[in-house]
């Protein structure tokens, strides 16, 4: 292979794998022709696992692999395969896994050293070339470990065989059953709340990270309860989050965690799996408290995915519709986040001085900033309120809201001229997914027509382009087919559910049900409950063949706890009992240890407060245009409650029969021409009532 002919990464349909088609590594991709060579030459695997946002991943491609002398080593005394984290999941999971259990730590870089048969002996994540920082070189590192293959093979095999074992006893959650009650979420809920940083929001310490399932879980416990702390922790930690660095405070949109704990400097990536379940958290936390500063960042998020994130325009081949996988933090290596930083001398060029000193106070821009590779940029976060600003400016607080809303508009068309950092355009169906749901209920909440009109093409697209009826859904939109995983399939059949809610199209329950029924025969575990992460009729993976069961919401909800999710709306709706059996043994399969893993558990607490307590079904009557009807229908929309659906009805609905069986069946025979709104839960309903504050008091008892 010669340097200017490219690699076999040049064909990839990852454009993680295709940025490194160029380096003199002989990479291979994921699969049996890399196995069988390193069978064939008795040589180990190097496995590097990445992704196209990730910071380090490009800095050890640029220093290591891009370096001919070690990419020479590499080649003489390994087989090289790279693997995008975003295209494999399932790989990534499970030599994570197993890494972090060799290295205490795991991350990208993941790099792996692997027997032949993809057993792995030994590894990290970055390693810089020479010895550094406190860690070994990757050049003395390559040649150790290859020498220790060959001469001491017999522990080596030993080391790899104990590992995979332990890996695939932990990954398979064999000896975790218990019993399902209240207690559980109440244990839960503690174990979420001790670990809240009162001073400044969010969970644990830095680097800190959103747990939108988290916050999901807290604002439904408070529903419930009314325990007033609950919501405080939720605030608190929204508050800190929207006016830090960590939120985009001129483009819109988070970046993906902070290094530090006041949420002041981020890593810059933007990824579409933190912004869909954040805009879902901002709306749910507007419901309940009516900040504007919840509702102003929820659209701040769609603004930014309008612009950035999605494709609204059909290109040719393609119906339109699709959210992209991410926004790089970087233009280059030699930079971290300089495109979404300013030193105070840029602030000052971009803008004229009014509008440059309300940029300066109110986002504390200063000669000295927060960044270390240049001192003099700074991140953008809120530092004062508008009444010590106007004493500042010597304005009143109306001019000075004007002035920097003029000011945040010009900073950013300033900002929009700089070369932008890439954009990763894969579409994957289960972050599209996550995004349509969350789409949907910002159309119900917000009133935004174009979310929902988005959000519906989006799903038409994964129907028509990543739907199959033998295998599901693909795990990417485009490109040869890529079996999907666990997450796709459960997180598409809850957003086919969100749209069936949003519009009584009976297509998409079907649709739903028809996901979640081929979930349950090709990821299902009948005989021990719950489901794992890849399909039966997944081709052979190669490595570490497990079959791993995911808990764990890391970040993305955990597959299972979706599951459980889709399986009790499904059987709210259709009274199918297996759909309540199979949601009971998902759900046991796991309830021995989920305290344990407290904050990472929440999806699975979310999920086990739905089993106990079926979810809200308002059904509001009356005949279409109606404004008595409307009012009821914003009352029951404008309250939060996990997995309620507001379903308009009117008589034309009713006589069409696409309401699904058991919720049909519940209802009492009354006029679908008199305007009124039932609420309906475990196959009961309310009396109902024309009342909107009498709705509300139905949906949250708590606050009575």
């Amino acid at each position: 292979m010669t340097a200017t002919a490219g690699n076999r990464l040049r064909h990839s349909a990852s454009a993680y794998l295709r940025s490194a088609e160029h380096q003199p590594v002989d990479w291979h991709e994921w699969g049996e022709e890399a196995f069988a060579r390193a069978r064939s030459e008795d040589k180990p695997i190097l496995l590097d696992i990445g992704a196209v946002w990730c910071h380090w991943c490009h800095v050890i491609d640029r220093e290591s692999y891009e370096n001919p002398e070690i990419a020479a080593l590499i080649n003489q005394l390994y087989i090289p395969v790279k693997v995008d984290r975003d295209e494999r999941p399932d790989v990534d999971a499970r030599y994570q896994a197993a890494i972090s259990a060799i290295s205490g730590q795991g991350g990208w870089p993941l790099t792996g050293f692997l027997t032949p048969d993809g057993r792995p002996f030994f590894g990290g994540t970055y390693f810089p070339p020479d010895d550094a920082m406190g860690r070994p070189g990757f050049r003395r590192i390559l040649s150790a470990v290859a020498e220790a293959y060959h001469q001491r093979r017999a522990d080596v095999d030993r080391s790899a065989q104990t590992l995979a074992d332990a890996v695939a006893q932990a990954e398979t959650f064999r000896e975790s059953r218990g019993t399902l009650s209240p207690r559980l979420i109440e244990e839960m809920e503690d174990g979420v709340v001790r670990q809240f940083d009162i001073r400044n929001g969010g969970f644990g310490r830095a680097p800190k990270f959103p747990h939108p399932a988290a916050i999901d879980f807290l604002c439904e416990r408070f529903q419930v309860t009314g325990q007033r702390h609950l919501i405080s922790v939720v605030e608190t930690t929204l508050t800190k989050m929207a006016r830090g660095g960590v939120y985009d405070q001129i483009g819109g949109g988070f970046h993906r965690y902070s290094v530090d704990e006041r949420w002041c400097v981020p890593h810059f990536e933007k990824m579409s799996y933190d912004n869909a379940p954040l805009l879902a958290n901002y709306l749910r936390a507007w419901q309940i408290t009516g900040d504007p500063l919840f509702r102003r960042t929820a659209e701040g998020i769609i603004r930014w995915t309008g612009e950035v994130l999605s494709e609204p325009a059909a290109p040719s081949g393609n119906r339109g519709g699709g959210f992209y996988a991410s926004q790089d933090a970087d233009i280059s290596l030699d930079d971290d986040g300089d495109y979404f930083t300013w030193t105070q001398d840029e602030v000052r060029a971009a803008l004229p001085p009014d509008e440059a000193l309300a940029i300066e106070l109110y986002y504390d821009v200063e000669p000295a900033g927060e960044m270390h590779h240049n001192p003099a940029k700074n991140v953008l976060w809120i530092d004062r309120d508008f009444t010590e600003m106007a004493t500042r400016m010597g304005k009143s607080e109306a001019e000075v809201q004007t002035i920097l809303a003029a000011a945040q508009k010009h900073l950013l068309e300033a900002r929009a001229k700089r070369p932008t950092p890439a954009i990763d355009r894969a579409i994957y169906t289960g972050w599209n997914a996550m995004y349509c749901s969350a789409y949907l209920e910002a159309a119900r909440v917000l009133g935004r027509d174009d979310c929902r009109a988005f959000a519906l093409k989006t799903l038409d697209r994964l129907l028509a382009e990543a739907w199959d009826n033998e295998r599901g859904f693909a795990h990417r939109v485009g490109g040869p087919r890529l079996d999907g995983s666990l997450d796709d399939q459960v997180y598409a059949a809850a957003a086919l559910l969100d749209a069936f809610e949003a519009t009584l199209d009976r297509r998409y329950f079907d649709a739903a049900a028809r996901a979640l029924d081929l979930a349950l025969d090709l990821y299902g575990d009948a005989e021990n409950g719950a489901f794992f992460d890849r399909s039966r009729l997944a081709a052979p993976m190669g490595g570490l063949e497990v079959r791993r069961k995911p808990f764990q919401d890391s970040p993305t909800p955990s597959g299972n706890s979706c599951a459980a999710v889709v399986l009790s709306r499904l059987y709210a709706y259709n009274g199918e009992q297996r759909y309540r059996d199979r949601a009971t043994a998902a759900l046991e399969a796991f309830a021995g240890v989920a305290p344990q893993y407290g904050l990472f558990a929440s999806s699975y607490a979310l999920a086990l407060g739905l089993y106990l307590a079926p979810p809200a079904h308002v059904v509001v009557l009356g005949t279409a245009g109606d404004a008595r009807a409307a009012q009821l229908e914003q009352a029951a929309v404008a309250v939060f409650r996990f997995a309620k659906a507001v379903l308009r009805v009117t008589r034309e609905h009713l006589a069409a029969g696409v309401l699904p069986p058991a919720l049909a069946a519940t209802l009492p025979h009354i006029s679908a021409e008199t305007p009124q709104a039932l609420v309906c839960a475990g196959g009961v309903c309310l009396p109902p009532t024309s009342d909107p504050a009498e709705l509300r008091k139905l949906l949250v008892p708590a606050a009575g």
